[in-house]
């Protein structure tokens, strides 16, 4: 197993409240800010926030100003979208509301976005989910230009405005990091042309293959950048026991992804019927930290990634319980990737 030093360990929100585990939800939400503060002092190196609309659980829809409360509470982590929807949101706005954010964390914003898949969310707001993808790529493009300090005229098919330039802009020079992030081999060759990295999740070999590939093929310059992880990899000193108190949570996580997927006339996950499904299918690992060191290394190695996360709340979990599991992570399975 090849040792990686570089690798950085983030966490992965969606503040999700399910109906059968609901709480108060400024309970919750300080619950979760209070856990990011006290991560960043036990080692972890960023958060990533995920956006849905329109969801009975209250999945996060408004993860920007989430940024910008982590930014005010947070000194040192990292702060990135894995994924906005950009075609959901005005790309100028984005912008803006980017660029404060990374003044607020004095330069520690990342923007990752996505095009989105749920026709709830696109007819709720009002937008063709025909035009998804190239509202994506005119955004991206309209937000890196603004984020360099250009003044920007732009003829597209969705964006059309003259000489406007971002004021105040990013702290980050030349501009904050862009990625991309998705299913479909649509989105690594998006994140290849117009973006700075490619963010994924589970098995993802082939998706960053074909982004290293295509970043080539392209002439671009600098390192292509990949961040990704399991979908759920939790440390235990009681794995088993750890495992059934948690599976219901994930368990109830992936039925829903099914439900919105079918919807959209897609496939995300196997069907599952019984909690075991999930470790069978590799969605839920729950290890100890020595095999998880093991599945890390392995992952690095299939798909070159430079930053590994995994989800940190399962959907209705107690936000505290899940502290020991992170410190444990911290403390024994972080070093081991860090020389």
């Amino acid at each position: 197993m090849t040792q990686t030093p570089a690798l950085k360990f983030g966490l992965w929100y969606s503040f999700r409240n399910p109906t059968e585990w609901h709480v108060d939800y400024a309970d919750l939400y300080a619950d979760h800010l209070e856990q990011i503060k006290w991560a960043e002092t036990i080692g972890y190196d960023d958060v990533w926030l995920t956006e849905h609309h329109f969801c009975e659980d209250g999945h996060a829809p408004s993860i920007l100003p989430l940024a910008a409360a982590i930014a005010v509470t947070t000194k040192t982590i990292r702060i990135g979208t894995g994924v906005l929807l950009l075609p959901l949101h005005n790309a100028v706005r984005v912008a803006e509301d980017c660029a404060t954010i990374d003044i607020l964390s004095r330069g520690r914003f990342e923007l990752g976005v996505g095009i989105g898949y749920r026709p709830q969310e696109f007819d709720g707001l009002g937008v063709a989910s025909s035009e998804r993808a190239k509202l994506a790529n005119e955004g991206l493009e309209v937000i890196a230009r603004l984020w360099s300090g250009e003044k920007l005229s732009f003829d597209g098919s969705h964006y059309q405005f003259n000489d406007i330039q971002l004021s105040p802009g990013p702290v980050q020079k030349p501009r904050p990091p862009l990625w991309v992030g998705g299913f479909a081999p649509a989105a690594a060759r998006r994140a290849a042309r117009l973006a700075d990295g490619f963010i994924g999740t589970g098995d993802m070999a082939a998706q960053s293959r074909l982004f290293r590939e295509h970043w080539q093929e392209l002439g671009r310059s600098g390192k292509p950048r990949l961040a990704g992880g399991h979908f759920w990899l939790i440390v235990s000193k009681q794995p088993e026991k750890s495992y059934a108190e948690i599976a219901p949570h994930v368990f109830y996580q992936i039925q829903m992804y099914n439900k919105w997927a079918a919807e959209a006339g897609q496939d995300l996950f196997p069907p599952i019927a019984h909690f075991d499904d999930l470790r069978e299918l590799g969605l839920l690992h729950v290890v100890t930290p020595q095999h998880a060191c093991d599945l890390i290394g392995d992952y690095v190695e299939q798909t070159a990634i430079e930053r590994y996360y995994t989800w940190t709340v399962p959907p209705g979990y107690a936000v505290e319980r899940m502290n020991d599991h992170l410190a444990l992570f911290a403390s024994d399975v972080m070093p081991h990737f860090r020389g």
